[in-house]
C-alpha cells in the first residue's frame, strides 16, 4: 500500500506559500550558548566528549566547543574537545565563540596552532540601537572592532565568522556598514542572531532576504555563507529556524533540548526531527534520543513528560480509543501503520516505540495487549480484575501495580 493512499498531507498538497525545503548545515551550540543558561550545569569534560561523539553520530555538521576567552578552564576544555575531534577522526567541525576582542580571538588561534585543526572563530558584536545606546557605542567604533577582529582571525589562519548580536533589532544602516566591513576583511560566514527571541517568521524573511541582497550587491553571495541563530523567548525558535532555511540561510544553529539563556535556543533535536520528517535529512537518527538523554543527565535538565519525541509520554497512551486503533494496526502485522495511525512522528525513526498503558480511560483491549506483549496468559477474569483496578485510579497503573493484580489473581496460583 502506498503511503499517499492512507495519509493525505496538507503540508505538501494545495497552494504552498513557502519554497521547497532543502538540506542545509546544522550547527550545535549546546556546550557554549546552551550552558550559559543559569539553570544548566557545566558537564564534565568526559561528558562533553560523549556529547560531541553523539553529535557526530547523528551527523551534526559543526559544534561550538566553548569560549576560550572565559579563562584557563575554558581554554583547556575547548582544546581537549578539538583534540578529540582530531584524534578520533570525527566528521564534525570545531568552532569557538569570541567577542570582537584580541583577548578572545588569540586563544582560538593558539588552540588551532597547537592542534593543527582549523577552528572556526565565531566573533560576536552587539549591533542593535538599544545596545549601542546602553554602551555609548557608535557605528564607527563597531566597524573598527569588526575589521580588527576579522583581520586577526584571518591572519591567524582560522576560518572567520562574524556574528551580529541582536541582528533582528538592528538598523539596516548599521548592519550594512558592519557586514560590509566583515566581508571586505575576509569573513567567510555571517551569523544573523535573534538574540532575545524577538523575530516572527516575517522578520526572518525580511532580514535574510535583505542580507542576501546585500551580499549579492557586494559580489560575495557565493563566497560568504549565511547562518541563522535563534532564541525562543516568544516560542518562535523552531518555526523561525525552518523559515530561515526556506529564506536562504546555509547553516542553522540549535542546542540539544533547546537549553540556553533565559528560555533557551532553537531545539537542535526537534530541528533534526523536523528536517527528517520533511525529507531533507537523510541520516539515521535512531541515536538522537541517546544524545538528548546525555545532555539531560549531564547538564541537569529534566526532560518534560510531554516533550516532543523524547518525552516519556510522546508515544504512550492509556486512552481506549487511541490504543484500540494502534492495536488493530499492529494485529495486521503492519508496524509502519501502527507507528503512524495515532502519531504524526514515526517512533521507530528515532529509536522509540509506541506504548500501550492501562488507566481509568482504558478499554479491555489495552489490558489484553499489555498482558500479551509481556507473555502473560490472558483470561477474561484477569482482564476484568485489572479493568476494575484501573477504573479506581486517577492516573495510569504502574507496571508494579498491574503485576500485583496478576500475582493476586486466582489463575496465578
Amino acid at each position: 500500500m502506498n503511503e499517499r493512499d492512507i495519509i493525505y498531507d496538507w503540508n505538501v498538497e494545495g497552494h504552498a506559500l513557502s519554497p521547497p525545503m532543502r538540506r542545509v548545515e546544522v550547527h550545535d551550540e549546546t556546550l557554549r550558548d546552551g550552558i550559559q543558561c543559569p539553570s544548566v550545569q557545566d558537564p564534565s569534560i568526559e561528558a562533553k566528549f560523549e556529547i560531541v561523539r553523539l553529535l557526530d553520530q547523528v551527523r551534526v555538521d559543526s559544534t561550538n566547543v566553548g569560549l576560550p576567552g572565559a579563562g584557563p578552564r575554558a581554554v583547556a576544555d575547548s582544546q581537549a574537545l578539538v583534540e578529540l575531534i582530531r584524534d578520533e577522526k570525527l566528521a564534525i567541525r570545531a568552532a569557538c565563540a569570541a567577542r570582537t576582542h584580541p583577548n578572545d580571538i588569540r586563544p582560538i588561534v593558539e588552540i588551532s596552532q597547537r592542534t593543527g585543526v582549523p577552528v572556526e572563530a565565531m566573533m560576536f558584536l552587539g549591533s542593535s540601537p538599544i545596545r549601542m545606546y546602553a554602551e555609548n557605542w557608535d557605528d564607527a567604533k563597531l566597524e573598527d572592532l569588526t575589521r580588527t577582529a576579522v583581520k586577526m582571525a584571518k591572519e591567524g589562519g582560522i576560518p572567520a565568522t562574524f556574528v551580529t548580536e541582536d541582528t533582528t533589532r538592528s538598523h539596516p544602516r548599521t548592519l550594512r556598514r558592519l557586514l560590509t566591513a566583515a566581508v571586505e576583511e575576509g569573513a567567510t560566514r555571517l551569523v544573523l542572531c535573534d538574540t532575545v527571541g524577538h523575530a516572527t517568521p516575517n522578520g526572518v524573511f525580511n532580514l535574510v532576504h535583505w542580507v542576501t541582497d546585500l551580499l549579492v550587491g557586494l559580489g560575495a553571495r557565493e563566497s560568504v555563507k549565511l547562518d541563522w541563530h535563534g532564541h525562543n523567548d516568544r516560542g518562535h525558535a523552531l518555526p523561525n529556524t525552518l523559515y530561515a532555511i526556506e529564506a536562504g540561510c546555509d547553516r542553522v544553529h540549535g542546542t540539544v533540548l533547546g537549553v540556553g539563556e533565559r528560555v533557551g535556543n532553537t531545539s537542535l533535536d526537534q530541528l533534526l526531527v523536523n528536517l527528517k520528517l520533511i525529507g531533507v535529512e537523510e541520516h539515521d537518527l535512531k541515536r538522537l534520543g541517546l544524545l538528548v538523554e546525555k545532555v539531560s543527565e549531564t547538564c541537569g535538565v529534566p526532560i518534560p513528560n510531554n516533550y516532543p519525541v523524547f518525552g516519556v509520554d510522546a508515544f504512550r497512551t492509556g486512552t481506549g480509543v487511541h490504543a484500540a486503533a494502534v492495536i488493530k494496526a499492529a494485529k495486521k502485522g503492519d508496524h509502519w501503520l501502527a507507528d503512524r495511525i495515532y502519531s504524526g512522528v514515526p517512533a521507530a525513526w528515532f529509536g522509540r516505540r509506541q506504548e500501550i498503558e492501562i488507566g481509568h480511560q482504558s478499554g479491555e483491549s489495552n489490558i489484553r495487549y499489555w498482558l500479551d506483549s509481556r507473555g502473560i496468559p490472558v483470561s477474561d477474569s484477569l482482564v476484568k480484575a485489572i479493568f476494575e483496578a484501573a477504573k479506581k485510579t486517577k492516573a495510569l497503573l504502574s507496571e508494579a501495580q498491574i503485576l500485583d493484580v496478576v500475582r493476586s489473581h486466582p489463575a496465578a496460583h
